[in-house]
């Protein structure tokens, strides 16, 4: 079973796998609230595919957060 995107083409986005998790699982959820995502044509029917479909095109990202000590 082949999953698209693929966890490699991903990493080369975002390098955590725990913030990908984090930030896609964050995204499903307001866009199974909203029902509005940033996609023309997911090919994802899934809340997370779809967010990580998003994280893929580059239409999501995040801020990494800076330690201050």
């Amino acid at each position: 079973m082949m999953l698209e995107p693929s966890i490699d083409k991903l990493q080369l986005k975002i390098n955590s796998k725990y913030t990908l998790v984090t930030l896609s699982a964050r995204r499903a959820r307001q866009i199974q609230d909203t029902k509005k995502h940033q996609l023309e044509n997911p090919k994802s029917f899934k809340f997370v595919g779809i967010a990580l479909e998003e994280i893929q095109a580059d239409k999501l990202t995040y801020i990494p957060a800076t330690d201050e000590d």
